[in-house]
């Protein structure tokens, strides 16, 4: 009994110095202390020795088993620090090294552009208004003075909620909210935003953006809207663009214009882009309708005030030479890294 029990602990011994991970720890704990194990085996064979013998073989038992115990606790916590340390190792971090590279991104260039025309027109005095995208028809169109039956809402395909409400064609439901709220002082504004129409094709967009302007005050005239759509065309496109007004026709103004711009690739010579004319088509404006400052509170034999809309796509296209509108809203990053 003796000679087993010191055979035990040698080989025990040795398999735990050569022991490398947890497993093979349980395996030892098994095979040694185990009910079917080494020890478990020698304690059932106590009773076959002599009474004499069986004091001094338990109490070696009893050491056996405490030994083999606490050196297989030591050695779980041997290989675990050895574990942590490769894994640290492992997982070293010099801070010295660069930091990897980051990717910026770049403006869109519709917030360019908004972001441009913004500045140009704060320069001139002008405040930034915003309104409600969800619009009531009455602002929409009525305040424009296009009430239920007149015959140019045909010009507009707009997206109706419900029998009162849309999301708004224009953002011109701006200005005629900021007469309300303002009259009878002087306004200077531009409003910008997203407005929604049921088009869609190269030019067209069912959600796009304009900034509209509204200038309200005495004496106001038309030679005042021309100068300062040429001084935003100029700043816009260069010093050396010329502007012309054509007459035309919005319920909202009395007279009303197109602006057109001078070609910017043929210097007004004519080519693809004008269609030989040497002008471009740039936005709609106008001195306000009387009617419109009356329903507003603004005494028309008092008060005039001029009117401007236009689409920043427009201005975008025109002034990055892009074709066509719908590469705008379709999130290639090589359309959006040229700018």
């Amino acid at each position: 009994m003796l000679d087993k029990i010191k055979e035990i602990r040698e080989a025990m011994e040795q398999e735990l110095r050569e022991a490398a991970s947890g497993d093979q720890l349980r395996e030892l704990k098994v095979k040694y202390l185990g009910k079917k194990g080494s020890i478990s085996e020698l304690s059932k064979g106590m009773g076959k020795l002599q009474p004499e013998e069986r004091p001094k073989a338990g109490q070696l038992l009893n050491e056996l088993r405490l030994k083999l115990e606490e050196s297989l606790s030591a050695k779980q916590q041997e290989l675990a620090e050895k574990a942590l340390e490769l894994k640290m190792a492992q997982e070293k971090l010099d801070v010295t090294l660069p930091g990897s590279p980051v990717k910026l991104g770049s403006r869109h260039p519709l917030t360019v552009v908004t972001d441009e025309m913004k500045e140009i027109f704060l320069g001139m005095g002008y405040t930034i208004e915003e309104g409600p995208q969800v619009e009531l028809d009455y602002y929409n169109f009525e305040r424009l003075n296009l009430p239920a039956d007149h015959p140019a809402r045909d010009m507009q395909d707009s997206f109706y909620i419900d029998a009162k409400r849309l999301l708004r064609s224009q953002t011109s439901p701006v200005q005629a909210r900021t007469m309300d709220r303002l009259c009878p002082q002087p306004i200077k504004i531009i409003s910008p935003g997203a407005v929604y129409r049921r088009d869609d094709d190269a030019t067209h967009s069912p959600m796009f953006h304009q900034m509209e302007g509204l200038v309200v005050d005495e004496g106001i005239s038309l030679a005042d809207l021309k100068g300062t759509l040429l001084n935003f065309v100029r700043q816009m496109f260069g010093e050396e663009r010329e502007i012309r007004l054509r007459p035309s026709f919005f319920p909202f103004t009395e007279p009303s214009v197109e602006v057109d711009i001078s070609c910017m690739l043929c210097g007004g010579k004519g080519c693809r882009t004008c269609k030989d004319t040497g002008w471009i088509e740039i936005l709609g404006a106008g001195m306000v309708h009387p009617h419109v400052l009356e329903m507003s509170g603004y005494d028309p034999e008092k008060f005039t005030g001029f009117a401007f809309g236009m689409g920043v796509e427009r201005i975008a296209m025109l002034k990055y030479g892009i074709d066509d509108l719908r590469v705008m809203f379709e999130n290639d990053v090589r359309f959006l890294q040229r700018f």
